[in-house]
């Protein structure tokens, strides 16, 4: 619970940094890029070595692919019985399923679980970002983005060369050296500064400004992406007799807002831009209250 009221702490200074003329306004940017080319990166390389491969990597590895198709499945429903536009169809299909499992991510498991679980993320994270997000979405790039608005080899690129998937080969390259006290306890400290800078940066980005002809799309694609998407991979893990930390960190994972990342080229494909800013906005706010409830039926 204190880690959890800490996260709540910074976003408070967050919001209150952008009301002061001292930040300049790309300040979110700044801690963003920061956390992602130096925090995120020293984390993954100090847990990866702790990973052992075996059933339960494979489930926290396969559990985004079934999210993956749960949530195209039902934002199409939506889509034929709404009668959404095109733009809005491709924002949601390319927000929604992918989920913030880094930056939001390891902060809340690191609250909700300990560092335990933080290897277990790193999996669930890659094969999210790296795999599902080039595959899938210059996929629903090409059919829906404005043609010649963004390069897929420019996306695949980007992909292969973001700063923790990198950090998580050489972290797996490394499993059977053990670091020198002198690097795990750098390591350690680098990799400290991660959620005061993401959770500050969140609040430095939270808008509360919504327009009407959106609301129904983004109350769907948070009501997907948010709970019905956590829910129901914990119903089927059950099901299938599946338990343990993994599994928890595999269904928390799956109720992580959307990704920033995954936002952005919504915007500059030329998709329903404000609702996918939107997205990623009210997303981080509500699953604040979201994620806790996921962690109370695990």
């Amino acid at each position: 619970m204190s880690n959890f009221i800490l996260i709540g702490i910074f976003v408070g200074f967050g919001l209150l940094f952008r009301r002061l003329s001292a930040f300049p306004k790309d300040s979110a940017q700044v801690l963003n890029m920061f956390a992602l080319y130096v925090s995120l990166p020293a984390l993954i390389l100090l847990k990866m070595p702790q990973l052992s491969f075996g059933r339960d990597a494979l489930v926290v590895a396969l559990v985004p692919w079934g999210m993956l198709l749960l949530s195209v499945v039902l934002v199409l429903l939506a889509v034929r019985t709404f009668g959404w536009s095109r733009s809005t169809t491709g924002a949601l299909l390319l927000v929604v399923p992918v989920g913030n499992t880094a930056f939001m991510g390891v902060p809340m498991v690191n609250a909700f679980f300990g560092s335990n679980g933080i290897p277990y993320l790193i999996v669930y994270d890659q094969v999210n970002t790296i795999i599902i997000f080039s595959l899938y979405g210059s996929l629903i790039l090409a059919l829906y983005g404005r043609e010649g608005a963004v390069k897929i080899s420019s996306i695949v690129r980007r992909a292969v060369t973001f700063p923790p998937a990198i950090a998580a080969v050489v972290g797996l390259a490394l499993r059977f050296w053990t670091y020198p006290e002198i690097v795990v306890t750098t390591l350690h400290g680098i990799s400290q500064s991660l959620t005061p800078l993401v959770m500050t940066a969140i609040g430095l980005q939270l808008k509360w400004r919504l327009k009407p002809n959106i609301v129904g799309p983004l109350s769907c694609g948070l009501l997907i992406k948010l709970l019905i998407a956590p829910v129901i991979a914990l119903v089927v893990c059950r099901l299938l007799g599946l338990s343990g930390l993994s599994v928890d960190i595999a269904v928390f994972e799956a109720g992580m807002p959307p990704m920033v990342t995954a936002a952005a080229l919504a915007v500059v494909a030329g998709m329903e831009a404000e609702l996918a800013v939107a997205l990623v906005g009210l997303g981080m706010l509500i699953s604040f209250a979201t994620l806790p409830l996921v962690f109370q039926l695990l």
